[in-house]
């Protein structure tokens, strides 16, 4: 068995995810992460936000965050899990 993450095709995220919110992780306070939520608004998995803003955008710290958001946002679209259709 492979522990390889598969992901979904971005279409497919796209046309299931409802939101990327930025939050407070509930077991580390000092710790934010982004839930992802369907367009039902249930929860469908969640991303570190400091390891998923260093890796969409390198050179984050030099740019604004209306510049970082889409990245980031298009990072995460395409890396959905493909478990979230279980």
């Amino acid at each position: 068995m492979s522990n390889d993450a598969k992901f979904l095709p971005f279409e497919t995220a796209l046309q299931l995810v409802g939101a990327i919110q930025e939050e407070e992780h509930i077991h580390e306070p000092e710790r934010r992460i982004f839930t992802v939520y369907d367009k039902s608004n249930r929860e469908l998995c969640w991303f570190d936000a400091a390891e998923t803003i260093a890796a969409a955008a390198p050179d984050y710290k030099t740019q604004k965050k209306e510049k970082v958001q889409p990245l980031v946002e298009t990072y995460i679209l395409n890396h959905i899990p493909d478990w979230v259709l279980e």
